[in-house]
């Protein structure tokens, strides 16, 4: 296992903090205008592979060896995990789940980060107050999983079970990234290959999916595009880039508070500019699963972003 990197300077990780709370809490809403004309897997495709380009363009240009050092299999692995699966059955699943409740459904991963952590990678037990936590978060999923057909008037349970399983996949892929040692120096390199296999994939399921038939390039709207740019300048590039580089500074848990905040943006935007029904049930469901994942996340008496590496080590 590689030595543990030094800390860097408390402003940066707010920073970065800062990009994947605000950023990752728009794309709800840039996916949904993005798969309005334009198919699901088939954006997610276009969206990694052109981040993924754009990336290795200005890798290239930055330094001569750009890859040096990359976990190739480690970053495809992580790739298929986080930005094929974890992000493409999401997209898929937006076709019939408003982009709220999809936000508040995502926000179950620091649970199963915590349980998969566990069970599967560190063994750390979790603290009495972080399984009532854990208790409270999954029961309020449970509610909104059951309440969405009402709030949307089309969901079906297949589109609640992708997303369920994208969670999976992204808290899964989350760890083992986590656990690869990436030293910071070689984040970006290890993104932009995490991108390209999660481009792929989605090109792949593009195909099974027989989207590639179905799409009408006269028929995509500006909107779409636009909506598809701001998810591969900001969604991909930016945001993944500091999710990656976070993980090599503080333990998945802490990083995994950005699905904290993803769903009050993503509901706010979801009722401003898609007109979408936020109902009393569902911010009664959302304030049970925010309360829930704050006690997981922070279960002792102070909130602290400072902790020993050897706590942390995965």
């Amino acid at each position: 296992m590689n030595p543990a990197p030094p800390a860097a300077p408390l402003a940066k990780i707010i920073a970065a903090f800062a990009g994947i709370y605000v950023i990752w809490g728009t794309t709800y809403l840039a996916i949904a205008l993005s798969i309005r004309t334009l198919p699901p897997f088939t954006s997610g495709a276009v969206r990694f592979l052109v981040a993924a380009l754009l990336m290795f363009c200005w890798l290239q240009w930055r330094t001569s060896k750009p890859f040096d050092g990359v976990d190739w299999k480690r970053a495809a692995l992580c790739g298929v995990l986080l930005t094929g699966f974890g992000n493409g059955l999401v997209v898929w699943a937006q076709q019939g789940v408003p982009s709220g409740i999809a936000a508040l459904l995502v926000a179950a991963i620091p649970i199963f980060i915590l349980a998969m952590e566990y069970f599967f990678f560190a063994g750390r037990r979790p603290t009495p107050r972080s399984l009532l936590g854990m208790l409270i978060a999954l029961v309020s999923v449970v509610a909104i999983v059951a309440y969405t057909h009402d709030l949307s008037g089309t969901a079906k349970p297949i589109y609640v079970a992708a997303i369920l399983l994208a969670v999976l996949s992204w808290s899964f892929g989350t760890l083992l990234q986590r656990q690869s040692g990436i030293l910071p120096q070689r984040v970006l390199g290890f993104t932009c290959v995490q991108i390209l296999f999660g481009g792929l994939l989605q090109f792949g399921l593009a195909l099974l999916n027989t989207e590639w038939r179905q799409l009408d390039v006269a028929a995509i709207s500006l909107t779409s595009l636009l909506a598809v740019l701001y998810l591969i300048v900001f969604g991909s590039i930016l945001a993944l880039s500091a999710y990656s580089w976070l993980l090599t500074q503080v333990a998945p848990q802490k990083v995994a508070t950005y699905a904290l905040v993803n769903p009050v943006v993503a509901l706010l935007l979801g009722a401003l500019v898609l007109g979408e029904k936020v109902t009393p049930a569902a911010a009664f469901a959302a304030f049970g699963v925010l309360l829930g994942v704050g006690l997981v996340l922070f279960p002792g008496s102070r909130i602290t972003w400072r902790f020993s590496r050897s706590n942390e080590a995965a």
